[in-house]
């Protein structure tokens, strides 16, 4: 073992460690995951893939409680092009193709109630994931574990997807969606955290990727799934979401590794080091060797603890979570209400949800370049208006009856929402401390909910005013994004632990500027 050269630096760490500060597990952590291998390739792309299935959850209401198209049955009072189906007999149209379980619409005969009764099942999916999301966040950070809360999540909102294909009425459809929406609130919270504290800080950005674009490839997945079986009831789709969503659960309890860093700060430092044995086989000698010498839990350097009250008590940290999440409901009102609203354009609906998913590619490579060229403040900003000027510019270009010219400026317009929200979730760990951080990111993610639980019945007032919807998330991303004038510029700032370093941090960049 000593003649092989591939060993040679571990040894001479090992030999070294009696004149080297003690060991931590952040050392350990870091030298045993220096490099990216297949095994660690693989359990990222396993706890990833809960964030495609998310996203089909997301997404589904987009296909499944679509406004149907329908065709006259009497022409001499009927004309599909000018006539309203509320103010003719029935007897007079018919849905296309003579199929009433399309849509969810035609199932249960809501063609002609109003604005809210249609949005009712889309609105309270977001109600769920508000809901689901305060519940989850009071939820230990040491109850259960990363892998553990991941997979009863996946589970409850797979089954839940399941029992859909039952549901008797609009009324128990909502309450089955409100459910969906409670399990998956906190989904890509577990799975980022998973996949993070499973690399070393090296690879944690590049890893942190890869679940973002297993994302958005569900949203285009399930445009193709929504192709395939347009012809088919719409609880089909929701049986073809949820039940390979059921099956990855599975494989999530029996292959997916729990995070290292957990089970350290729970005292299973056995554990811990098996599972980098698991994820780094090559330093598994390395890993032998010194997992005796790590220092037992009492003597750990313990972590700032949690202080949510400061977030309430310090004024600088009230008003900067306060901005965030005004911020952040115009962010989720364009991100997820755009999808919705392109309906209103007339374009092809399974071709318009695949390029929405295609636009937010790039944005995972363009968002890095504008964090290291451009200030967070200044990029957020311009961010802001030029998505909300796409918006309102598609609402007037509706109404000239320039179609393709809209469907691009709408394409424009998510793709806005996209890096906004990417910049925010990178400005937002700059701005709060280690101590408040967790709290103040699920406020973020609370913010964007929020406003996409608005966007379906603004949505459907969409179909009384064609566009307009276009133009209310336009106006509302443009004026609440002036808002990012009253936060602190961030860019070249280091992380910090408490608040009172969060505070000398800012002060220091004060003097700078």
């Amino acid at each position: 073992m000593a003649d092989s050269s591939s060993t040679v630096p571990l040894l001479t760490r090992i030999e070294d460690e009696d004149t080297s500060p003690p060991l931590n597990f952040d050392k350990i952590f870091e030298q045993s995951l220096s490099g990216f291998g297949l095994s660690q390739f693989l359990q990222i792309i396993l706890v990833g893939l809960a964030l495609t299935f998310d996203s089909h959850q997301i997404f589904i209401t987009v296909f499944t409680d679509a406004y149907p198209t329908w065709h006259c049955l009497d022409d001499s009072i009927c004309n599909a092009a000018t006539s309203d189906i509320c103010e003719i007999p029935r007897s007079a149209w018919d849905w296309d193709g003579g199929f009433k379980g399309k849509s969810v619409i035609s199932e249960f005969d809501l063609e002609c109630s109003s604005s809210f009764l249609r949005g009712l099942p889309t609105a309270t999916f977001y109600v769920g994931s508000i809901v689901g999301g305060v519940f989850m966040a009071a939820i230990p950070d040491g109850f259960l574990g990363r892998k553990q809360l991941l997979f009863f999540t996946t589970l409850a909102m797979s089954l839940t997807g399941i029992s859909i294909f039952f549901s008797s009425s609009i009324w128990i459809y909502a309450l089955l969606k409100f459910v969906i929406g409670f399990a998956r609130s906190q989904t890509g919270t577990y799975a980022f955290n998973l996949i993070s504290e499973r690399v070393s800080t090296k690879w944690r950005p590049r890893a942190t990727m890869i679940p973002f674009t297993l994302f958005v490839l569900g949203l285009m997945s399930l445009s193709g799934i929504a192709y395939l079986v347009r012809h088919a009831s719409w609880r089909v789709l929701y049986l073809c979401t949820s039940v390979p969503a059921a099956i990855h659960s599975i494989f999530l309890y029996f292959f997916a590794l729990e995070s290292p860093r957990w089970l350290h700060l729970q005292g299973k430092n056995e554990e811990a080091i098996e599972v980098l044995k698991r994820i780094s086989p090559a330093n598994r000698g390395y890993l032998e060797s010194i997992s005796s010498r790590l220092p037992p839990k009492e003597t750990l350097e313990q972590a700032p603890s949690s202080s949510i009250e400061d977030l309430f008590i310090r004024k600088w940290a009230f008003r900067r979570i306060v901005v965030v999440m005004i911020i952040m409901f115009g962010m989720g009102m364009m991100y997820y209400g755009v999808p919705l609203a392109v309906r209103d354009i007339k374009v092809n609906i399974y071709l318009s949800e695949t390029l929405n998913a295609m636009v937010e590619l790039p944005t995972f490579v363009i968002t890095p370049i504008l964090l290291e060229k451009f200030n967070r403040r200044s990029s957020v900003l311009v961010n802001c208006q030029v998505g909300g000027a796409l918006g309102m510019l598609c609402f007037v270009l509706t109404h000239f009856g320039k179609t393709n010219i809209a469907f691009a400026l709408e394409l424009g317009s998510f793709f806005c929402a996209r890096i906004g929200f990417n910049l925010m979730a990178v400005y937002m760990i700059e701005m709060f401390p280690t101590c408040v951080r967790n709290f103040a990111t699920t406020m973020l993610r609370q913010a964007l909910v929020v406003g996409g639980a608005c966007c379906p019945i603004i949505a459907s007032i969409g179909r009384n005013v064609p566009s307009l919807s276009f133009a209310v998330f336009g106006f509302t991303v443009s004026g609440l994004g002036l808002f990012a004038l009253l936060l602190p510029e961030t860019k070249g700032s280091s992380l910090c632990d408490t608040m009172e370093e969060q505070e000398q941090s800012d002060q220091a960049l004060k003097n700078e500027d």
